[in-house]
């Protein structure tokens, strides 16, 4: 991945399947100048039932992809 300094890197927005369309539109709107990477974890909702490891492991993998596609924040 090509260094970028922090202020041109991308928001990443994780979606756990519920709202994250939402939260990018608005982010889209009130920040219409950043660049976004949106995860969507379509193939595990609804996280609503799963026990706090599966839930750690899922977010923790989705951050880590965030995190190596060189985000500056995630939401």
């Amino acid at each position: 991945m090509k260094t970028m300094q922090k202020k041109d890197r991308p928001i990443g927005v994780f979606d756990s399947g519920l709202g994250g369309i939402s939260v990018l539109k608005e982010l889209m709107y009130l920040l219409p100048r950043e660049n976004y990477i949106f995860y969507a974890d379509a193939a595990h909702t609804p996280y609503g039932e799963r026990s706090i490891e599966e839930l750690e492991a899922l977010t923790t993998r989705a951050a880590e992809t965030l995190i190596q596609e060189g985000v500056k924040a995630i939401l």
